[in-house]
C-alpha cells in the first residue's frame, strides 16, 4: 500500500495544501509514521523534524521525503555567506559577484569580543567603516533567526557595539524583549551585510486590488519591498522556480534621509526598511502583491530622469530571469560544499527565497551591458511561512503545491519498486521554470 505521512502541527495551511495536492493520487494519508511492513511506498511530506531521515537514506527506492537532511549551506545565513565566498574565489565571473551583498560572518557571545575581531576576521570591514562617510550603512542579521528578528542597522564601530550591548541586556532580562530583539547567548552566529542604498521603490497602492481608482502620480510615495520567490529542488538535482513571485512591501514610505539623520542605532525607525510580513500582521494583506500586478506602476527611485518612468512587463521578466540564474548558481555553489549540502534522489524541498532589487541608472552586467535593475539574494528559507501570503493570493499556493506534486511526487510513485529512477525530463507545469538540471554523483546522489 502507498502511504503518505503528513504532519504540519504548527502550519495548518501547509498541511491542507499538501493534502489537497495529494488528492490527485491514490494514497493513504496518515498523521504518524507507519511501521515498515505497513506500506509498499512511503511519502514523508512533513516538517523537517517529523521526517525520519534515516529511513530516507536506507530506502531510496521506497521512501520519498520533502526535505533534504543536510542543507545548511543554503538555509543558514552564515553558512550561505561562507559558501558563496568560497565559490567566488574559484569562479570570478559568476553571476553571484553582483547578486549578493558583500557579507561578513562572525560568532560572538559578548559585545567586548568585538575589540579583538576588528584586528582579525572583521579587519576589512573595520577599515571600510573607518574610511567611509556616515551615510554608509551596514545591516546586522542573526544567522539562524527569521521573520525579521534581530535585524539592526549601524554605520560605525561604536553603534555596532551598542547593538550587541542591547542584545546582552535582553539576554539578562527576557521581559524587556521587543518585537525584533534576540537573546544573544542563544544565537552567537551573525552576518553583517553592506546595506543596499538604492532599492527599487514603487507605491503598492498605485494599482492596489482593493482600490478601484488609480492614484495620480503626484500622490505616489515610494516604498521599499523585497521579492519572495518559491523554488522547488527535486532529487539530485533539478531546481525549479515558481514564476508567480510575491512583492512584500514595507508599511511606510522609504526616505533615505531617515538614515542620514539617525545619530545612533536606537534612533532608527526600522519600519521603512523591514519588509517582512511577519512584522506587519496587523496590516493584513495590504503589503502583499504579485510582482506581475505591479506592471505599469511609476518608478519612484533612481535619479530624476528615472522618476516617472513606468515599471514594464519587460522589467519584470528580466528580474525573474535574474532570480532563476542567481539561485541556480547558488545551488552550484552549495554543491561544492558537500559537507553542508547533500541532495538525495529520493527527496525534494520547497524554499522561500528572498531578493531585493537595486536600482542603478548606470548599472552594467558582467558583459558590460546596461542593467538598471539588479537582483540581490538576501536569504533562503526552508519551510517558508506561506500563511503570511494572505487569503487573496491563496489560489497561487494551491497551484504551487499541485505543481510540486506533479514534478517531485508523481514521478516517484510511478516507478516500479527497485528500479533506478527515470532520467526522463518531466513535463513541467505551466508556472514552473527549470533553472538547473544536473547530476550529483550518479543516480545514488550522496
Amino acid at each position: 500500500m502507498t502511504t503518505a505521512f503528513v504532519s504540519w502541527p504548527s502550519a495548518p495551511l501547509t498541511e491542507s495544501l499538501v493534502k489537497r495536492a495529494l488528492s490527485n493520487l491514490s494514497v493513504s494519508i496518515v498523521t504518524s509514521l507507519p511501521g515498515t511492513h505497513e506500506y509498499s511506498k512511503l511519502l514523508q511530506w512533513s516538517t523537517y523534524d517529523a521526517i525520519n531521515h534515516d529511513l530516507t537514506h536506507r530506502n531510496p527506492d521506497n521512501v520519498l521525503s520533502s526535505s533534504y537532511a543536510i542543507r545548511k549551506a543554503l538555509i543558514r545565513k552564515h553558512y550561505l555567506a561562507r559558501c558563496i565566498h568560497s565559490y567566488l574565489t574559484k569562479h570570478l565571473d559568476s553571476v553571484l559577484k553582483d547578486a549578493v551583498p558583500r557579507t561578513w560572518d562572525l560568532e560572538i557571545s559578548y559585545a567586548d569580543e568585538l575589540d579583538e575581531m576588528w584586528s582579525d576576521q572583521l579587519w576589512d570591514l573595520g577599515n571600510e567603516i573607518d574610511g567611509s562617510s556616515p551615510s554608509q550603512w551596514w545591516i546586522l542579521k542573526p544567522g539562524m533567526a527569521d521573520r525579521g528578528m534581530g535585524i539592526r542597522l549601524f554605520n560605525s564601530k561604536d553603534s555596532l557595539y551598542q547593538i550587541f550591548e542591547e542584545f546582552e541586556e535582553y539576554s539578562e532580562d527576557e521581559d524587556q524583549i521587543d518585537d525584533t530583539s534576540v537573546i544573544m547567548s542563544q544565537l552567537r552566529h551573525f552576518v553583517i551585510q553592506e546595506y543596499i542604498p538604492s532599492p527599487l521603490l514603487l507605491d503598492p497602492n498605485e494599482r492596489s486590488p482593493s482600490v478601484s481608482v488609480l492614484n495620480p502620480p503626484e500622490n505616489l510615495q515610494g516604498h521599499k519591498f523585497h521579492l519572495r520567490a518559491y523554488f522547488v529542488a527535486s532529487g539530485a538535482l533539478q531546481l525549479f522556480m515558481y514564476d508567480r513571485v510575491l512583492a512584500l512591501f514595507a508599511a511606510v514610505p522609504y526616505v533615505k534621509r531617515m538614515l542620514t539623520n539617525a545619530a545612533a542605532p536606537g534612533n532608527i525607525d526600522l519600519t521603512p526598511h523591514l519588509t517582512n510580513t511577519s512584522l506587519q500582521i496587523d496590516r493584513g494583506e495590504g503589503g502583499v502583491h504579485l510582482l506581475d500586478e505591479l506592471s505599469g506602476c511609476h518608478i519612484l527611485s533612481g535619479d530624476d530622469m528615472d522618476r516617472g518612468a513606468l515599471f514594464t512587463p519587460e522589467d519584470i521578466e528580466n528580474i525573474k530571469v535574474q532570480m532563476g540564474s542567481v539561485l541556480a548558481e547558488t545551488f552550484k555553489a552549495a554543491l561544492e560544499m558537500p559537507i553542508h549540502f547533500q541532495p538525495l534522489p529520493n527527496a525534494f524541498e520547497l524554499y522561500g527565497v528572498d531578493f531585493l532589487v537595486s536600482h542603478d541608472s548606470s548599472g552594467l552586467d558582467l558583459s558590460g551591458n546596461s542593467r538598471i535593475f539588479q537582483v540581490k539574494l538576501l536569504e533562503i528559507n526552508s519551510e517558508p511561512a506561506i500563511e503570511l501570503t494572505g487569503r487573496r493570493l491563496h489560489r497561487i499556493l494551491e497551484d504551487l503545491f499541485v505543481a510540486i506534486e506533479q514534478i517531485a511526487v508523481l514521478p516517484f510513485f510511478r516507478q516500479e519498486v527497485g528500479c533506478v529512477p527515470s532520467m526522463e525530463v518531466p513535463v513541467v507545469p505551466r508556472h514552473l521554470w527549470m533553472c538547473l538540471d544536473t547530476k550529483v554523483r550518479g543516480s545514488g546522489g550522496w
